[in-house]
């Protein structure tokens, strides 16, 4: 496997550089961080700069390949298996061919034979057949988003949810350095909603969210503190929420169609609940497929599988 080394200020910033410089998608490397930057919150700042190591590794063994784009070319595995297929069924139809040749050879041609020979019902049924391990367009639906009603920052309560969730993340974002505003709302049943405009860098965001759901946690604990029942708080940046989604709403789609033509179980990476309820939610109404998780977190993936 071939390795190459990357440094910039943070590791995110090295990570997006060998990408951009190697030309592939995460999914197609092993990240290793050799020399960590200075410490800082969250490990995201520093004085002394990151350098990561990045390993190319063949897509057939990354279980992360599905996340690639529909414009790259399709694994290597699923190419050999469709040729494989194809190879087969030449071998049926020369061996068919040379039947019926050494069947026109034979000296008694009485009717009978010939009724024989007419009979087409064997290649019907293979050519019915077809159709069912072609790929089946999946009948995918995003989730269904709350009706959010924005509330302006000079109407927001200190002690209200939203006012104490605005609070907190104006502090954090400042420690953190990044310049933001902050737009609060919240829906009927009093969930909270956060969208942080500014963070053009993506550090928020961190890798696959990560960054942007350990916010999300702690703003989430700072909101319920001493309070009674639960309140539920999400937040967004840069629109990473409807991006993400629409990512695995093409992943649920492809892993569906493979499943549906291979027959065989398709296990996905590990996501967070989050993550996992789109996946379900997306192939709900799709025919022919079955969805269900497995594991413990924060290793609990989805499974998708073939209705018997």
């Amino acid at each position: 496997m071939k390795q190459y080394e990357f440094t910039a200020r943070t590791e995110d910033e090295a990570v997006e550089l060998g990408l951009q410089e190697l030309g592939v998608s995460i999914a197609d490397v092993d990240v290793q961080v050799v020399e960590e930057g200075s410490k800082g919150l969250f490990g995201l700042f520093g004085s002394r700069p990151v350098k990561i190591r990045m390993t190319l590794k063949d897509v057939e063994e990354d279980p992360l390949a599905d996340l690639l784009e529909d414009k790259k070319p399709a694994p290597k595995a699923e190419k050999k298996a469709e040729k494989s297929e194809k190879k087969t069924e030449k071998k049926a139809e020369k061996a068919e061919e040379k039947a019926e040749k050494k069947a026109e050879k034979k000296p008694e041609a009485k009717p009978e034979k010939k009724k024989a020979e007419k009979k087409p019902e064997p290649k019907e049924e293979k050519k019915t057949e077809e159709p069912a391990g072609k790929p089946v367009k999946a009948e995918i639906r995003p989730m269904e988003k709350p009706e959010v009603t924005m509330i302006p920052a000079e109407e927001l309560a200190e002690d209200s949810p939203a006012g104490i969730a605005h609070a907190f993340l104006m502090e954090l974002t400042k420690l953190m350095g990044v310049d933001v505003t902050i737009d609060m709302g919240t829906d009927a049943e009093g969930n909270v909603f956060g969208y942080i405009n500014g963070d053009t860098l993506g550090i928020l965001i961190g890798r696959r969210g990560e960054t942007l759901d350990a916010v999300q946690y702690l703003t989430s604990l700072k909101v319920n503190r001493g309070r009674d029942g639960y309140t539920r708080v999400t937040l967004d940046t840069e629109n990473y929420r409807a991006k993400r989604e629409d990512t695995l709403i093409r992943l649920a789609n492809r892993m569906a169609n493979r499943a549906l033509r291979t027959g065989r179980k398709v296990s996905l990476e590990p996501m967070n609940p989050y993550e996992r309820r789109i996946i379900h939610y997306a192939l709900q109404q799709t025919d022919g497929v079955d969805t269900h998780s497995e594991g413990e977190e924060p290793n609990r993936h989805v499974v998708i599988t073939q209705k018997k």
